[in-house]
């Protein structure tokens, strides 16, 4: 059970919410005439807290351009879709397989505003956790596994716009955790819930094993989400492409990211040090952990804060990271792109004063930790990132002094990938940083170099 989480009540008795307001008086509106009555209407909840009302706690962030491009945001949904500024219903999609397609779909063609990705994820994560209660008992258990995988996506996703620890994102958190909880009973390989101390608290986790595991000990990658996702997230329900090698996964939620601001855990650049060592001493009590065979991965914002957990960890020998976020102070991605991501980071630093987050921010940077980094190091990266200038990485890239290999993919924007003919034709980014993990931990030795694969999916290849 999450700390400090408010009960969740059982899936029978909840009301369907859309229901509700269609049928409820007229006169019962927004987040004061729902409480007025005692009614539980996160629907009403979630539109107001994506409006970023003024009704709402003390202590939920607000920007100066989220304020003022509110209303251009909204029509740029309105006109792209809910993937208006990264591809995050294709990586949610993704791990759970074309069984969701359907689902995504659907939230495609009916999100228009901000306002209405939280209520349209919550209304599939419900469909899909009837479903896998309905199979459960009918004693279809792939069927269960299935779609109790895909509510907690859904469950998760439908937190993301939510900035604050309020009792909405408790509440879709209680739901996500359950559903992916009765998932791990039901899955085909072993998954475990995991908390690691972490200064008095608890990073919440969870442990895979490779399918049909028998013992021994074995290779394990932690894996650190980006500031968009989620540690449910990390591994797919089918065709891991870490599990099908072999490794065990430890999936985490670093401080700031989704579960560990609701716990109290939130973003510093002293803590993501300290969240190295607190996996690697949890890792090293485990009898299936190979302690000379443990590395650490991270994507987007995940590769600022696995390049920080493994400058205070020795002990890993191997990371790899992609979609890069290393701009020093974060400026392009909290001043030139979309308010959201600023709002998001400031939830997950606590902070919700914008002029000291400016200050926080100036705190944000790899200086001074990256030449601490001796083991073998991988970068995968856009050549057109618009969150992260690529001349940010290359310098880090520069400054590493142990054995590293950084990729760029030719016109690819941050994601490395979106559809650019550098990564469609070039090498699969999955599957090139699954296999030079895999690689450092069967002993073979690989040259410092960078390799820019370019629009025919050619790759360059020259030594450092």
């Amino acid at each position: 059970m999450v700390a400090n989480a408010a009960q969740q009540p059982s899936f029978e008795n909840r009301m369907d919410r859309r229901q509700l307001l269609r049928k409820g008086a007229p006169w019962i509106g927004g987040v004061l005439g729902t409480g007025l009555l005692g009614l539980d209407v996160p629907r009403a909840v979630a539109e107001t807290v994506a409006r970023g009302d003024s009704s709402l706690p003390i202590g939920h962030p607000a920007t100066k351009r989220w304020i003022e491009q509110r209303w251009v945001l909204d029509n740029i949904i309105q006109a792209n879709g809910i993937d208006w500024d990264q591809p995050r219903s294709q990586y949610w999609n993704a791990v759970c397989g074309i069984q969701a397609a359907a689902d995504f779909v659907r939230i495609r063609q009916r999100v228009k505003k901000y306002a209405d990705i939280s209520i349209e994820f919550e209304d599939i994560a419900r469909r899909r956790e009837k479903r896998a209660r309905e199979a459960e008992a009918a004693g279809e258990i792939v069927s269960a596994r299935e779609n109790y995988f895909i509510a907690a996506i859904h469950w998760g996703a439908a937190q993301w716009p939510i900035d604050e620890a309020n009792e909405l994102n408790r509440q879709y958190n209680q739901s996500k955790r359950d559903c992916f909880g009765r998932y791990a009973k039901l899955a085909d390989h072993h998954v475990e819930e995991v908390w690691i101390p972490f200064g008095g608290k608890a990073l919440p986790a969870w442990f895979h094993l490779p399918v049909g595991y028998e013992g021994g000990r074995i290779p394990i990658v932690v894996t650190i989400p980006g500031m968009d996702s989620f540690k449910e997230a990390n591994v797919a329900m089918y065709g891991d492409s870490l599990l099908n090698r072999g490794f065990g996964v430890l999936a985490v939620d670093g401080p700031g990211q989704y579960e560990s601001p609701l716990l109290g855990i939130y973003m510093t650049v002293e803590n993501w040090e300290a969240t190295g060592r607190a996996c690697m001493e949890w890792l090293l009590r485990r009898p299936e952990v190979d302690p000379q065979r443990v590395a650490i991965s991270g994507r987007s914002f995940g590769s600022f804060a696995t390049t920080l957990a493994a400058s205070n960890e020795p002990r890993f020998r191997a990371v790899a990271v992609s979609a890069t976020c290393f701009e020093p102070g974060f400026h392009t991605i909290f001043e030139e792109a979309s308010p959201t991501f600023k709002m998001r980071f400031m939830f997950m630093a606590n902070i919700s004063d914008e002029t000291a987050f400016d200050e926080f921010a100036k705190t944000l940077t790899w200086e001074g930790r990256a030449e601490k980094i001796h083991m073998p190091f991988l970068c995968i990266a856009g050549g057109s990132d618009e969150l992260s200038p690529i001349e940010n990485t290359m310098r880090l890239f520069g400054l590493l002094p142990g054995p590293r290999k950084v990729v760029i993919y030719e016109e690819s924007r941050h994601s490395v990938g979106g559809g650019v003919s550098s990564a469609m034709l070039g090498p699969d980014i999955t599957a090139l940083a699954a296999n030079w993990l895999a690689a450092r931990f069967t002993g073979q030795a690989f040259q410092s170099e960078r390799w820019f694969v370019n629009n025919e999916g050619n790759v360059t290849k020259s030594p450092i």
